[in-house]
């Protein structure tokens, strides 16, 4: 429906909606693409990513695939599937080369600020799961992306990489490890405000408290959107020809308020997260990797327990989780209406078969939310047989809502992935979706510019490939680029060939 006031509101050349990863690393490309656009960014908090991106908000493991246990599923034949753990590593490399190149052109300014490394290692205990965890090892081998993986069985070995998890370990149950040494540790929330910043020092806008409560499409093309101030309650409009919605579990309602057909039939289901945090500097300093586990049977993959080295604010930190959490919430700062005001005519039979079909999940939430303090401790005590109930605290992470898409054969269904929906004019955008979300951020912008800019993108592409050299190529195919990408990468980002920090 047409604004009869947007003829009276500012113009813009496009309009990011959210802080996050995702409309950050938007807002860098787009800036450096065309210097000449005037973008307005509009956040509703009154901080930059200080949602999903927060640093205590997101597990900031830098997804690669190298430990996710849960991207490499066994089929019924007993094979291993890694097809999602390659590409997730392909697109991974694709955001390192992006900051190699922004930390090279002053975009970005402080590197150990965001990324260090961390060892991203996958555990395993129980004679079967050795036997899963040495097949996937075997299925991923012929991959130069996973070439310089470590196979760890012997306990000693154990003992020395991994000091905190081998005390009071029983090593007569088999265990290994499947140890990549070149994993990182990311502070999304970091690197976010620091491409934002980059954007403002070139001449970005950015709104803070203030949220996009309403946007209309006018006959020409252009978006109209209200934004109303948080602080004041008073409201303006600014049309813009390009809108993305990168709002977080905010991105859903805005679409379905743009009400452009691509969005019709999607659903979301809020999952929180609850971690337990550790300060204490005497097994701080005996972890420093990131170690995943495999999903509780019946839980999504993205539960999947790991005991994580943080490091937020040049401080090191110990986090394992996730515990899962429920609000009706869409953002951890969100309403408690959210859920409910999702629920559409459009897409209720989506919503009602996605329900209907994931009741294993409903009764892992129901048992998540009536775990004791002493029963998360008890599940940490797999992974650190040792753990000690005051070492640790418990925190609320960000809220997560996962999509629900229409599915012919059960009305709809429970995705944990990324998913980028377009206008199929091109003129919004917008991200839903959770895992591997923020890892994979510069190949999903990527293909926002080139799904909403085709008349622009081989213009663009030039530039693009100094940003990204790989663009178009897949690495795992080419052993002498990628050599040669890993190496540039890591002097440019301050890694050593391992990953460690030179």
């Amino acid at each position: 429906m047409s604004d009869p006031q947007a003829g009276t509101a500012p113009e813009v050349d496009a309009v990011l909606v959210g802080t996050g990863i995702m409309s950050a690393t938007l807002c860098a490309l787009l800036r450096r693409l065309q210097p000449d656009w005037s973008i307005t960014v509009v956040e509703r908090l009154d901080g930059a990513a200080a949602e999903s991106s927060d640093p205590w908000n997101n597990a900031g493991t830098g997804h690669a695939g190298l430990c996710e246990l849960f991207y490499t599923p066994e089929l019924t034949d007993g094979s291993i599937d890694i097809t999602k753990a390659v590409r997730v590593n392909e697109q991974f490399q694709v955001t390192r080369q992006f900051w190699a190149y922004a930390a090279e052109s002053g975009m970005v300014s402080d590197v150990p600020g965001f990324l260090n490394s961390v060892p991203h290692v996958s555990f395993v205990q129980g004679a079967r799961r050795v036997d899963y965890l040495r097949r996937r090892r075997a299925a991923l081998a012929g991959n130069l992306l996973f070439a310089g993986s470590e196979w760890i069985d012997d306990a000693d070995e154990f003992a020395r990489r991994l000091p905190y998890m081998a005390v009071g370990r029983d090593f007569r149950e088999p265990i290994a490890l499947n140890w990549a040494d070149d994993g990182t540790d990311v502070d999304f929330g970091a690197l976010s405000r620091q491409l934002i910043g980059y954007g403002v020092r070139n001449g970005v806008a950015v709104l803070f408290g203030h949220e996009v409560s309403n946007l209309s499409r006018q006959r020409d093309g252009t978006w109209t959107l209200t934004i109303r101030n948080r602080r004041t309650a008073e409201s303006r409009k600014l049309t813009a020809r390009f809108v993305f919605v990168g709002a977080g579990g905010q991105a859903l309602p805005l679409l379905q308020k743009s009400g452009i057909t691509e969005a019709r039939g999607f659903g979301g289901f809020p999952v929180g997260g609850r971690f337990l945090r550790s300060a204490n500097s005497a097994i701080v300093g005996q972890h420093r990797a990131k170690v995943y586990g495999l999903p509780a049977p019946g839980a999504p993959g993205m539960t999947a327990a790991h005991l994580d080295t943080r490091i937020v604010n040049n401080k090191s930190w110990l986090s394992f989780g996730p515990f899962a959490g429920w609000s009706p919430k869409f953002l951890k700062h969100g309403r408690s209406s959210d859920l409910a005001r999702s629920v559409t005519p459009g897409n209720l039979t989506t919503v009602l078969g996605a329900g209907v079909s994931q009741l294993e999940l409903v009764r892992y939430l129901v048992g998540q939310l009536g775990l004791s303090q002493p029963a998360r401790v008890r599940t940490l005590r797999e992974f650190a047989p040792s753990a000690v109930d005051s070492d640790w605290e418990l925190t609320t992470a960000g809220q997560r809502v996962q999509v629900i898409r229409r599915d012919r054969r059960r009305g709809g269904v429970l995705e944990f992935d990324t998913t980028v929906l377009a206008a199929a004019d091109g003129s919004i955008a917008g991200l839903l979706g959770a895992s591997p979300g923020a890892s994979t951020a510069v190949s999903a912008m990527l293909g926002v510019l080139q799904r909403c800019f085709p008349a622009r993108y081989q213009g663009w592409l030039p530039t693009l490939k100094e940003m990204v050299p790989s663009l178009g190529v897949t690495l795992s195919d080419e052993p002498a680029l990628a050599d040669e990408l890993r190496t540039w990468t890591a002097k440019a980002l301050q890694l050593g060939p391992g990953g460690n920090r030179s």
